[in-house]
């Protein structure tokens, strides 16, 4: 495995900004992403009351059942004393969801690694998921890749409510037929039959979306002692009470604060990640029909599609007495996380770096500072048959990052092209125009209709030779022209990032298992560059 850096050409916009504009930084963060920045932060979490030995009972009841290696029992009770916390979390996908899942994990990791040996305290790495998400139709799905093509592979079961991702089951029988179906669209190689039992034994083990995610990444980051917890796990939501009080009470407020910071990043040239509105409540209600999000109207807590209703007095009663009744979104997410965890730093990708800018006056309106922001790793992975196409095509893995496979494909399929073919069959059309055109200047109305109509004939007829003539290089050139589609949908897959698109297995596949373990031993700087894995 080696390892090389570059600068992406086309960089998200908000991680440009964030890692090379210190004025963005002041405008929308308190702490720069530097060493300098983590002794304040120590300071402040000093100053902060946090239910230490509550939350690390929480984590421990909610890992037990998937098993608790001896490292990560150690960092659990580093969190009951006085460990602070580096974290950072994603949706629960099918066999891990997209790579970028992992590289949070492995970026959570190795900072909070680094940051042990450098501040000498305990630093805990955590990796919260987001089981009180709603959208199954986000995780639903593997990407596979057969004969060269990219194909999108959707668990098909349909869910008629809003259920939270915690809360889907799904039924085994179609998990494994459909599990089984993307193996066999890997294809058979080394590793593919103990991965696959692997993963089926995490699916008959478990019922829910959520809990087959945590199997799995628990498998995989088990030894180093990484924490998970689920933001939808009830005993942590008992643990939030409080929070969501504060929440409850202070929501018109905060609304108006992230409406007004959202009006400055959109301002600044940005967009507007999450809308946000003025009647905005900022949480979600746990209904039996599903998690339906609330708004505040007239002094009620309202969701007008249902007819749900709550005074504030309702509210905060429920926050005391069935706390697992409310769930956050993606505004209040970030801030009853740093509330309930003392977080050090969070590790987040560049759309949730977008919707954390808006959040620094609704931190500072609860008395709380915002945590120090790290992006994540990013990696494109290089297999030995990507690198031999790339020697093969005399491109480099920049060059397809930016697109320019297509670019390359097209001249070589024109330099292909019989010229002189190509030049007789566009004299003889226009010839033939020429002809027609004659024929109709002397030609009667009625006529006139119908040379027009048997123009268009021929006319059709030169498409197709032409047609013809372009599939006849595409069959006389497959071999070569498919090595540029193989190269690009595996290293740009579906024009965008491979992290975004492939699960971790369709490369362990071919590697092996312990792929993981070794990015973990790589030395990779956090440093918003894009890592390039050679396997």
């Amino acid at each position: 495995m080696e390892i090389e850096t570059i600068v992406l050409q086309n960089e998200n916009k908000v991680l440009q900004a964030y890692n090379h504009n210190e004025q963005f930084i002041h405008t929308f963060f308190d702490y720069k992403n530097e060493d300098g920045s983590y002794a304040e932060r120590m300071n402040e979490l000093s100053g902060r009351e946090y239910m230490r030995s509550e939350l690390a009972s929480v984590i421990q009841s909610y890992m037990a059942p998937f098993g608790i290696s001896s490292e990560a029992s150690i960092h659990i009770e580093e969190l009951a004393q006085d460990g602070i916390v580096v974290i950072g979390g994603q949706q629960a996908g099918i066999m891990t969801g997209p790579l970028y899942s992992v590289h949070k994990a492995i970026t959570v990791l190795l900072l909070a690694e680094q940051k042990r040996i450098q501040l000498n305290v305990p630093v805990v790495p955590v990796f919260w998921i987001a089981g009180e998400d709603h959208d199954l139709n986000e995780i639903n799905h593997v990407y596979t890749k057969t004969a060269g093509k990219v194909t999108k592979r959707q668990y098909d079961e349909k869910f008629v409510f809003k259920l939270m991702a915690s809360d889907a089951t799904y039924s085994q029988e179609k998990m494994i037929s459909f599990i089984e179906d993307v193996f066999r669209q890997f294809g058979e190689a080394d590793y593919t039959k103990s991965l696959k039992e692997s993963v089926l034994e995490a699916v008959k083990s478990e019922k829910t979306f959520t809990r087959f995610f945590v199997k799995l990444m628990n498998g995989l980051f088990k030894e180093k002692g990484l924490l998970f917890i689920d933001s939808a796990y009830r005993p942590l939501r008992e643990l939030e009470t409080k929070h969501f009080k504060k929440l409850i009470s202070e929501a018109e407020r905060l609304s108006e604060l992230i409406v007004r910071r959202e009006d400055v990043f959109e301002a600044a040239g940005y967009d507007r990640p999450i809308q946000a509105q003025l009647d905005a409540a900022n949480l979600f209600y746990v209904h039996e029909t599903g998690r339906v999000l609330l708004s505040k109207k007239e002094g009620y807590f309202v969701n007008e599609t249902t007819g749900i209703q709550f005074t504030e007095v309702e509210m905060l009663a429920m926050a005391d007495e069935q706390p697992w009744l409310l769930s956050n979104n993606v505004a209040t997410r970030p801030i009853i996380q740093d509330l309930v965890f003392p977080v050090l730093a969070f590790v987040g990708g560049g759309g949730e770096i977008a919707y954390w800018a808006l959040l620094k006056d609704a931190f500072h309106h609860l008395g709380i500072k915002m945590p120090i922001i790290v992006p994540r790793i990013s990696m494109t992975f290089i297999t030995p048959k990507s690198k031999q196409l790339l020697n093969e095509l005399s491109l480099s893995v920049e060059d397809v990052l930016a697109g320019k496979v297509q670019q390359d494909r097209e001249e070589l399929l024109a330099s292909f092209h019989n010229e002189i073919f190509d030049r007789v069959l566009t004299e003889t059309e226009h010839r033939l125009e020429k002809s027609y055109d004659e024929l109709a200047s002397v030609a009667s109305k009625g006529m006139k209709q119908i040379l027009e109509k048997n123009y268009r004939l021929h006319k059709k007829q030169f498409d197709y030779l032409k047609r013809k003539a372009e599939e006849e290089l595409l069959i006389q050139h497959d071999v070569v022209l498919s090595k540029y589609d193989s190269l690009e949908n595996e290293i740009l897959p579906v024009g965008t990032l491979q992290e975004r698109i492939f699960t971790p297995y369709f490369f362990m596949n071919s590697y092996g298992a312990s792929l993981v373990d070794d990015l973990l031993m790589q030395a990779m700087e956090m440093d918003g560059t894009h890592k390039i894995v050679y396997l």
